[in-house]
C-alpha cells in the first residue's frame, strides 16, 4: 500500500528556487494542489497575448478572405515554439453578405503588416521573443496557402443575407479555445483572415499563446 503526504502550503505560498527539491503542495484537507498548464505557463511568464482594437474603435477586416492576406499574426524564428490556446473575434458591425474568418499557420513568418508588440499575460513580465503583426484590411502579408504546408485551425462562413430559405444567423463572437492546440516551432506563423463579401466588417480581436524555447518541449 503507497502512502502520499504533502505539505501544507495554504496561508504563505513559497517560491522555490531551480535545482531544488520541495515538498508537494497541499491544502490543510490534505487534498493535493495541482495547477493547470496555461496558469502555470502564465505565472511563469511564458504566455502573451496579441490583441487588435481598442474601447470601442474597432479595426476594419478584409473584402473577402484573400490568399496571402491576414489581418494579424504571429511569428516566432527558429529556436522558439508558441503554442497558440485562444482567439476570440468579436464583429462590431457585420457588413457584406457572408461573415467570414479563418485560423491557419505555415511554415514562413509573415513579410509585412503594422509591428505589435506582444503583451505579457504575467503583468510585468518580460518582453515576448516571438512578434506579432496587425493590419487593416488584410495588410498582413503571409506566404501562400497550400492543402501541403498550411495547417487550417478554424474556418467560419455565416451566411446572412435576406435570401429566402438560405439564411442563417452569423456568429459572433467567435471563440477559439482548441482542445488539443497546436505545437508550432519556429520557423512558423500563426495567423487570423476576417472578412466578410464585398464589404469589410469592423471587428475586435485578442490571441492569446505561449512561447517557449523549442529544446524545452523536444
Amino acid at each position: 500500500m503507497s502512502e502520499l503526504r504533502v505539505q501544507v502550503n495554504q496561508d504563505s505560498p513559497r517560491a522555490i528556487s531551480d535545482g531544488n527539491w520541495t515538498s508537494a503542495k497541499g491544502t490543510k484537507r490534505g487534498e493535493l494542489c495541482v495547477i493547470d498548464f496555461y496558469t502555470q505557463m502564465a505565472m511563469e511568464g511564458r504566455g502573451y497575448q496579441l490583441r487588435v482594437g481598442t474601447v470601442t474603435t474597432g479595426v476594419t477586416g478584409d473584402a473577402d478572405i484573400t490568399d496571402t492576406a491576414a489581418e494579424a499574426c504571429v511569428d516566432c524564428t527558429s529556436g522558439l515554439t508558441i503554442i497558440p490556446c485562444e482567439v476570440w473575434i468579436s464583429y462590431d458591425t457585420g457588413e457584406g453578405d457572408s461573415q467570414e474568418c479563418a485560423i491557419k499557420s505555415v511554415a514562413t513568418v509573415s513579410s509585412a503588416g503594422t509591428a505589435f508588440i506582444p503583451l505579457p499575460l504575467l503583468i510585468g513580465g518580460a518582453a515576448a521573443a516571438s512578434t506579432a503583426r496587425q493590419d487593416d484590411e488584410g495588410g498582413v502579408t503571409v506566404t501562400s496557402e497550400l492543402a501541403t504546408t498550411t495547417l487550417q485551425h478554424l474556418h467560419v462562413t455565416s451566411e446572412f443575407a435576406q435570401a429566402l430559405g438560405t439564411d442563417s444567423p452569423p456568429s459572433n463572437p467567435i471563440i477559439w479555445q482548441p482542445f488539443v492546440p497546436p505545437v508550432l516551432p519556429g520557423p512558423r506563423c500563426f495567423y487570423i483572415q476576417i472578412a466578410a463579401a464585398t464589404t469589410a466588417p469592423n471587428y475586435f480581436l485578442h490571441a492569446d499563446y505561449l512561447e517557449l524555447l523549442t529544446t524545452q518541449i523536444s
